[in-house]
C-alpha cells in the first residue's frame, strides 16, 4: 500500500516526500557506492518524489557510466535520494529508508530486502555474499 513518507538529512537541511510501499522489496546493492555509503533504497517514480526543502544544499556525485545520480547534503553529508536514469522501469528515485521520518525499529525490520550483485554488473542477480550488505 502506497504511503506518503517524508525524509531528511541528517541535520535536516534536505527534506523530500516521497509515496512508498514498503511491504515492497526495498535493495541494498554491493556497488563501490552503495557498500560504502550502506545506502539502503526503496524505490518511488518520479510521479510520487517530491523536493520539500534544501535543492540548494545538494551536491551531486557522478561516476562511472553516468546513468545513476548520487544526491548528498553538503553540509551533514547524508545522502537521502539517489536517482536511477536507465532501470527496467525507466527513470526512478532510490529513497534512503535510513532517512524516512516516523518509522518504527520494528517496521524497519519487516521491510523485505532484496540484494544487488551491482558489483559485477549483474543487477537481475543477487551477490554471493549479502549478510553485510
Amino acid at each position: 500500500m502506497l504511503t506518503t513518507y517524508r525524509a531528511s538529512c541528517h541535520c535536516g537541511a534536505v527534506a523530500i516526500e516521497a509515496e512508498l510501499d514498503l511491504a515492497q522489496p526495498s535493495f541494498r546493492c554491493n556497488c563501490s557506492i552503495c557498500r560504502r555509503t550502506r545506502f539502503w533504497a526503496a524505490i518511488a517514480t518520479p510521479d510520487r518524489f517530491r523536493m520539500l526543502a534544501g535543492e540548494d544544499f545538494l551536491t551531486k556525485y557522478v561516476f562511472g557510466s553516468a546513468k545513476n545520480h548520487h544526491f548528498f547534503c553538503r553540509q551533514c553529508g547524508v545522502r537521502v535520494f539517489g536517482i536511477g536514469n536507465e532501470t527496467p522501469i525507466g527513470k526512478m528515485y532510490g529513497i534512503n529508508i535510513g532517512c524516512l521520518e516516523g518509522v518504527t525499529e520494528e517496521e524497519l525490520s519487516k521491510i523485505p530486502v532484496t540484494t544487488i550483485d551491482g558489483m559485477n554488473d549483474r543487477w537481475a542477480s543477487a551477490p554471493a555474499f549479502a549478510r553485510h550488505l
